[in-house]
């Protein structure tokens, strides 16, 4: 049984542990301590996914104006734990929270390219970035 909840405190270790577990350590700047707390303090909407002993198995982490747009700019899943649905909860549940009257909109990570077509996501083709400096 998964458990989720809105949970804006969420620690940085577990977010962390989290991302290892699934894919998306590799894009995120886990070993900068600082960045990762700000990522999360100033997170609008933060969703989680919890198993039965309450270790932490997915997350969602998005920026809203609870208006008109919501940028989902974290979704992650343990590698152990995909496949079940936790991912599209996370993301439904994120769309709820900060109201369904905004656009959801994220990124996705290479890998996860086919993924989201599969949850009813629509694809955009233009998406213009600057890359964060160091």
């Amino acid at each position: 049984m998964i458990r989720y909840r809105l949970e804006p405190k969420l620690a940085r270790r577990e977010f962390v542990d989290v991302l290892r577990r699934s894919t998306l350590a590799a894009r995120r700047p886990v070993r900068e301590r600082k960045t990762m707390e700000g990522m999360l303090r100033r997170a609008d909407v933060i969703v989680t996914a919890r198993d039965e002993d309450g270790l932490l198995v997915g997350v969602s982490r998005a920026i809203s104006d609870f208006h008109y747009c919501t940028y989902l700019s974290d979704l992650a899943v343990d590698a152990a734990y995909q496949g079940r649905g936790i991912g599209k909860q996370l993301v439904r549940r994120t769309h709820r929270a900060a109201g369904l009257r905004t656009h959801l909109i994220l990124l996705a990570a290479p890998g996860a390219r086919t993924y989201y077509p599969h949850i009813g996501m629509e694809k955009h083709d233009s998406c213009w970035i600057i890359r964060r400096s160091r």
